[in-house]
């Protein structure tokens, strides 16, 4: 059986366990990267050393993360095959794939908060302050309705998001049951959402829509809305996922401690808090130093005879 083959029957199964936007990324990177080199071949022709040079061609024209990302959808399908008894081993397991190194990421204060937020449509001035102190991501915003903003408390549920696959949108859940999580924001944005909010609210209305009454599309978002506001604010480059970057640093100047940055982000685990953000977190280590020389201070320890002399 070729892989190509195979591949029909295994990405079919895993329709199913995939959320459709991860399905629809995937497909991309089978069709562009997989299929060119190995969708011809056989099965049980496919060797350790092919998959390798192969990962070793990719690194050298692709981000390390993408070289990964197709490893592991190859490894996964080879897997499968193995599961079903079409191959003894799988061939892709211990190939050598490229270091990745966390890219730097981009924060702004708030100063350049309210500069952007001035600069975009001011149909969108609550999105950039929401994404940039709500640390939400855009799916998050993008499929936030009425119904889940509390202006009396400060409180903002996520409980829906938006997803663009090949121009159509879909609402769903959350991707973790972490990333379904109820957010205080500031009075500052709570004022923007206020000064947003519809004469006569649709509970189920959507809070950010497109000019026409729709639902936002991303890609049509940021260049219509978002990149020429990144430009008159003199922020070229800076993303949409960026404010949510700069959130967490200003709830970490604010003191929030990783448990708490991880609980609004939505992060599962605090250590991905502590992998991306921990660089941020000086003031905290600066404290603990500063009590461990009270501590020392105050037991006077005795100086031994060697450093006497």
């Amino acid at each position: 059986m070729r892989l190509r083959d195979w591949l029909v029957r295994f990405r079919e199964s895993e329709r199913q366990a995939l959320r459709p936007s991860t399905f629809a990324r995937d497909e991309v990177y089978v069709r562009t990267q997989i299929l060119p080199v190995f969708g011809d071949v056989a099965l049980a022709r496919i060797e350790h050393q092919d998959i390798q040079e192969w990962v070793n061609e990719l690194s050298e024209r692709l981000a390390p993360t993408t070289v990964h990302k197709c490893h592991q959808i190859l490894r996964k399908t080879l897997a499968g095959a193995v599961r079903s008894r079409l191959l003894v081993r799988n061939p892709s397991d211990e190939v050598q794939l490229p270091r990745v190194h966390l890219e730097e990421m981009r924060f702004i204060g708030p100063a350049e908060i309210r500069l952007l937020a001035s600069a975009i449509d001011p149909r969108y001035h609550a999105f950039v302050l929401l994404g940039a102190y709500g640390g939400l991501r855009l799916g998050e915003m993008a499929g936030l309705r009425w119904r889940r903003v509390d202006l009396e408390r400060g409180r903002v549920e996520v409980a829906e998001i938006s997803v663009e696959i090949n121009g159509t949108i879909t609402f769903g859940p959350p991707k973790t049951k972490a990333g379904h999580r109820v957010v205080a924001v500031p009075d500052l944005v709570v004022a923007s959402l206020y000064a947003a909010t519809p004469p006569h609210v649709d509970q189920d209305g959507l809070v950010f829509r497109a000019p026409g009454g729709g639902p936002i599309r991303h890609r049509l978002f940021r260049r219509r809305f978002w990149y020429p506001a990144v430009s008159n604010a003199g922020l070229d480059g800076f993303r949409i996922h960026d404010l949510r970057h700069s959130a967490v640093a200003l709830w970490i100047a604010a003191g929030a401690s990783p448990t708490e940055v991880a609980q609004r982000a939505g992060h599962t685990s605090v250590v991905t808090v502590l992998d991306r953000y921990g660089h941020l977190l000086p003031q905290a280590s600066d404290a603990v130093t500063q009590r461990l020389n009270q501590i020392a201070t105050a037991l006077e320890i005795p100086q031994t005879s060697a450093q006497r002399r």
